[in-house]
């Protein structure tokens, strides 16, 4: 029964290392449109830079001194927390003085506490029991912070009424890395990740809720730019002649 719970627990492991290594990579799309643009137009760094301290806070989670067993936990938030690194420093590169300053103020006070966690759990608790309870609830607190972040960008979608700013295949990614991790959880129960990922497939499907709301709106609004621009062109193109 243990071994068969194992080998599940494996299987629904490297599945949610497979999502959560296309959540983290899904807004790559994003970020090459700010590469070819060089602005970060309206786009924020909130979701990313809570990632990045999520991701973080994951992989010292699953050290082997910490909670033990816990490998597939520390190899994809491994892989996020470096994706995390790249799309930071592109929207550092091409964002405005106020973005670039806000981006180093929190990176700063992310890596200060990082620092901190780290040497109160060495210092502090003397087993892998203990740490993985101080640490288990500074993961949830932090991970909820991650699925909070694009709230933000959902107040934006609300008051303008398009999703244009809310990447797409974010959400799903979202959505699926909250369910498997979810289910993860339970083989066999394992409190600190089933909390903020079971809070995270909720906040995942509001986020999809909502992109359907407004994606009409946000499709028409685009389709009633794209004869302006071409009016535009073909009134310059009568001056000229």
């Amino acid at each position: 029964m243990k071994h068969s719970l194992l080998i599940s627990r494996n299987v629904v492991g490297v599945i949610g290392n497979v999502i959560s290594v296309f959540l983290f990579a899904s807004p790559t799309p994003t970020f090459i449109q700010i590469y070819k643009k060089k602005s970060v137009e309206q786009y924020k760094p909130d979701p990313y830079l809570a990632t990045t301290m999520n991701c973080m806070l994951w992989v010292f989670y699953g050290m082997p001194f910490v909670h033990p067993k816990s490998l597939l936990v520390v190899t994809t938030n491994g892989i996020g927390l470096a994706l995390e690194i790249i799309f930071l420093l592109v929207f550092f590169i091409y964002a405005d003085k106020h973005n670039r300053l806000k981006v180093l103020r929190w990176i700063a006070v992310e890596l200060t506490l990082m620092a901190a966690v780290i040497i109160i759990t060495m210092l502090c608790f003397h087993t892998t029991q203990k740490r993985t309870f101080f640490v288990g609830i500074l993961c949830v607190i932090f991970c909820l912070g991650m699925y909070v972040s694009p709230l933000t960008i959902m107040g934006k979608v609300f008051k303008t009424k398009s999703v244009e700013y809310m990447p797409f295949w974010l959400s799903v990614g979202n959505f699926a890395n909250g369910v498997i991790w979810t289910i993860y959880a339970f083989l066999p129960l394992d409190q600190w990740i089933l909390i903020p990922n079971g809070l995270g497939a909720i906040s995942g499907a509001a986020q999809l809720i909502l992109y359907a709301c407004y994606y009409k709106t946000t499709k028409q609004a685009n389709d009633d730019k794209k004869p302006n621009q071409v009016i535009q062109m073909s009134s310059h193109d009568n001056l000229s002649a």
